[in-house]
């Protein structure tokens, strides 16, 4: 299971990378696998400024669909497009390639409400 150290995470099994106050967002390696086979990945909020924990889009494997909730507040200014072609880009390369969306944080604050690497794996018992 990988689980990158310099990164944050929630208890919704998304992964934050922060830059500046642009935060990249995707689903964590252990979310991937427990979906299987990612067919599509829906994000229509771009351009949007959301509040954390609202929907901004959603991912769907053959088995199931699930809601992608925003870690946290901001504008979504940008959607990983490969993943209209590639979706299965989510399972090969979850913290790469497999991207989902940049937001630009309304309030950097809230980084401090996610979760360390050490607070994942408690989380989901790796």
């Amino acid at each position: 299971m990988n689980i990158p150290s310099e990164l944050k995470y929630t208890k919704d099994h998304e992964w934050v990378k922060i830059e500046g106050d642009i935060a990249t967002i995707g689903i964590t390696d252990f979310a991937q696998s427990e979906l299987g086979d990612i067919v599509y990945v829906e994000v229509e909020t771009v351009d949007e400024t959301l509040d954390a924990e609202e929907i901004f889009g959603t991912v769907e494997a053959v088995k199931t669909v699930s809601d992608l909730f925003l870690p946290l507040s901001g504008e979504i200014i940008e959607f990983n497009e490969i993943l209209e072609d590639e979706p299965e880009k989510v399972n090969s390369d979850p913290y790469g390639d497999g991207w989902m969306i940049k937001v630009k944080c309304s309030d950097l604050s809230q980084v401090e409400g996610l979760m360390s690497t050490d607070d994942y794996k408690a989380l989901i018992g790796a």
